[in-house]
């Protein structure tokens, strides 16, 4: 941490803490875990809470704690939340104002609500440190379900407090996530990469400002008068700036801005280019997920040499693709892509399902190697590029058909501003391609316009690629990390049928 005791180490724009008040208040949230609520090493809690310093805190303090933390997506309806709450055996739930009634709906053992009720706890709390010889907690957090109900991952965790920072702190550092300058919070606090990565980057000395939520404009003034060094970003986010008024972005100018990673959600090729552009060689786009961490890394210069990379595999992993049969594929061929840890034989587990943990796996000839379902290839000098997720490959006549690469093209057309390709039922062909659009503001939906994007489609697209039709959607039901809900669209189309593809 800082070596400035005064200086801000957490601001949310409403509440902010010195570097001191964050040691002492870590330390009272760990103590009030263990001592206060009772929670044992391993013991689980939760966290429904808007993006404000509390999140931050109380993430840090679960890991000096040896404590579980599961943040939940304040989007989902009450039985979802409940669900989390259930599945993750969460004896304690911390929430704030907002999201007091959804808390008290899941009746969990303990809620504690951020403000004036917390802080009483903390004055009554003990202030010790905790051992740094005893075990380190860390976050569980819910895949994002877009295709089913979500399960809670858990990551190996090293065998004491003080090896986990190091780990942490050194995890941060390989991604560029050095201290260096203050970390902007942009995305909810919910999801793990715009928690986590500013939580990496402070373990190394960066005060963390938090956006209470996303807003282009309000994130182009903190970026500048905050002297943000460091930040994370979601590709709709790059859209939403591109989006800005061409003065409102001719003036931007972010001299102290050295890393914008990104990740989540693929990132179409001219908007990646036209951000490098705006911003300079700053993007570094990774690929990973909640049960790996970050995997792959591309600078900005690599990824020019490299279009459409999703990075080269970082040293700590191996990353080759596989045939139906399970087999590995030489270098360049397209195959479901399996990852291996170098260190860690057993890198991460699903919470109370340990038939989805064995399903993730690829087997004994291949011992710690998994797949976070992503079909793509491996290049000979390492660099990794995604086709798609298995789980949305659509099967039209015997033909696999990627999503990704028609949404690319979609993309690009002048009246979309959001696309979502995906399967639907087709008693000819087993399933045919459909497209879901969100229109630009001020453009008006028509079947005209339809006709419209389907012939800029087949200037760009093999014919059975093509989607056979295109529905006009209001706004597309994204998660706040970037990912789309498909199955929000997709089921209406296969209700009352038994089988989803």
């Amino acid at each position: 941490m800082s070596s400035t005791p005064d200086g801000v180490a957490l601001d949310d724009g409403t509440r902010q803490r010195s570097w001191t008040e964050l040691r002492d208040r870590t330390n009272r949230l760990a103590r009030l875990m263990r001592d206060g609520l009772g929670l044992a090493p391993g013991d689980h809690a939760a966290l429904l809470m808007s993006n404000r310093v509390e999140c931050v805190e109380i993430m840090t303090a679960a890991i000096h704690a040896g404590v579980w933390l599961t943040p939940i997506n304040w989007h989902l309806t009450p039985d979802e939340i409940d669900y989390v709450v259930r599945d993750s055996t969460a004896r304690v739930l911390f929430a704030d104002e907002h999201y007091a009634d959804a808390a008290r709906s899941c009746q969990p053992e303990v809620l504690l609500l951020a403000g004036r009720e917390l802080d009483r706890a903390l004055d009554d709390a003990g202030d010790a440190p905790m051992d740094p010889s005893g075990p380190a907690g860390g976050p569980m957090i819910y895949t994002s379900g877009t295709t089913g109900r979500p399960k809670g991952v858990r990551r190996h965790r090293p065998a004491s407090l003080a090896s986990a920072l190091a780990v942490q702190a050194a995890g941060g550092q390989a991604i560029g996530l050095d201290g260096t300058g203050p970390h902007l919070i942009t995305g909810p606090c919910y999801h793990a990469a715009p928690l986590m990565f500013a939580v990496y980057d402070q373990m190394n000395g960066a005060p963390i400002v938090i956006l209470p939520r996303w807003d282009a404009s309000e994130a182009l003034r903190v970026l500048v008068e905050s002297g943000v060094a460091h930040t994370h970003l979601v590709p709709t986010m790059f859209v939403r700036l591109l989006q800005l008024p061409e003065a409102e972005r001719a003036a931007f100018r972010a001299p102290e801005l050295q890393l914008v990673l990104h990740g989540a959600a693929p990132v179409s090729r001219p908007v990646k280019e036209r951000m490098i552009d705006w911003w300079g060689e700053v993007l570094v786009e990774y690929w990973g997920a909640t049960e790996s961490g970050v995997i792959t890394v591309a600078d900005s210069r690599e990824w020019l040499e490299h279009p459409e990379t999703v990075g080269r595999v970082l040293p700590s992993f191996e990353v080759f693709a596989v045939d139906d049969a399970g087999e590995r594929l030489p270098p360049g061929s397209e195959g479901l892509l399996y990852a291996r840890h170098r260190e860690v034989a057993e890198l991460f587990e699903y919470h109370g399902d340990s038939a989805k943990t064995a399903e993730s796996r690829l087997g004994t000839h291949e011992p710690g190697a998994f797949t976070i379902g992503d079909i793509g290839r491996v290049d000979e000098d390492g660099f990794v590029y995604l086709a798609d997720r298995k789980s949305h490959t659509i099967i039209s006549g015997g033909v696999n058909i990627y999503p990704a690469e028609v949404e690319h093209v979609l993309q690009e057309h002048s009246a979309v501003a959001d696309v979502a390709v995906f399967g639907v039922p087709d008693d000819e062909w087993g399933e045919s391609v459909k497209a879901a659009v969100e229109l630009k503001p001020g453009t008006t939906a028509s079947d005209v316009l339809a006709h419209e994007i389907l012939a800029f489609a087949r200037e760009h697209l093999a014919g059975y690629k093509v989607p056979r039709s295109i529905d006009f959607e209001a706004a597309l039901p994204r998660h706040a990390s970037g990912k789309l809900y498909v199955r929000k669209l997709r089921d209406r189309y296969w209700k009352g049928r038994e089988r989803r593809i």
